[in-house]
């Protein structure tokens, strides 16, 4: 089933680049593999899987550990201060930084490490209550605060759009975020690149590509739904 699922995802995919008039090689496809066992991430990298994506430290560290060293491991959840120093050395990019106090964090443990941690700027650009990230007027001031940390780069920015039935409604959260990064990107701010725009889960990832998604984030579409009964 996994075989197919992740066929099926790479079909769209493809089908999405085309329809924007871009390769596929412009998009990351991140497998969502949280609360799912190591055995199944082995199966996904035996497919050719390499890019991973976990929402919890405990979980990222014990997978790590545990699976081929040759993963690309995105640390896609709300990752707390003080929980930093454990996946500072073990992620290629971090997708959720939302506040100067965590990109000192970061910037502190990486300093500590001598080496640049590779971040996104989480956006919250539906304005929903529930979520994290930051509003779309903050993110031009957040960036000049956290451009002077010499250990964080910035690559660019993510969001996670509400769940809705119909994906079209989201189309304007991913334009959105697009024209945001065009924005950020004539200011020419110093440390700040926003070549990646990390935005589309499973229910609207397509849509997502069509407007300029970089990385698209997949969990159900890959591993089927989540089984919580594994704890993180």
């Amino acid at each position: 089933m996994l075989k197919e699922r992740l066929n099926e995802v790479e079909a769209r995919i493809e089908a999405a680049c085309r329809r924007a008039g871009r390769r596929r090689e412009e998009v990351t496809l991140i497998a969502v593999s949280k609360t799912k066992p190591k055995e199944v991430l082995q199966e996904a990298y035996d497919l050719g899987v390499r890019v991973f994506g976990e929402n919890k430290v405990q979980e990222l560290t014990e997978k790590y550990d545990a699976l081929p060293e040759d993963i690309h491991w995105h640390m896609i959840g709300h990752l707390q201060t003080n929980k930093v120093k454990y996946i500072i050395d073990k992620v290629d990019l971090i997708h959720s930084v939302d506040s100067v106090r965590l990109a000192e964090a970061i910037e502190k443990e990486a300093a500590k490490r001598e080496r640049t941690v590779n971040i996104l700027v989480e956006v919250n650009v539906a304005e929903e209550e529930s979520k994290f990230g930051i509003r779309m007027e903050e993110v031009i001031p957040f960036l000049e605060k956290i451009a002077v940390y010499s250990h964080i780069h910035v690559c660019g920015l993510m969001t996670i759009a509400p769940f809705v039935e119909n994906p079209e409604e989201n189309r304007s959260i991913f334009q959105n975020l697009h024209k945001l990064s065009v924005d950020i990107a004539r200011k020419n701010i110093d440390n700040v690149n926003v070549n990646i725009l990390s935005m589309g889960m499973t229910n609207d990832y397509e849509v997502a590509i069509e407007e300029g998604a970089t990385m698209v984030r997949v969990g159900t579409g890959i591993f089927g739904a989540r089984d919580y009964m594994i704890s993180g």
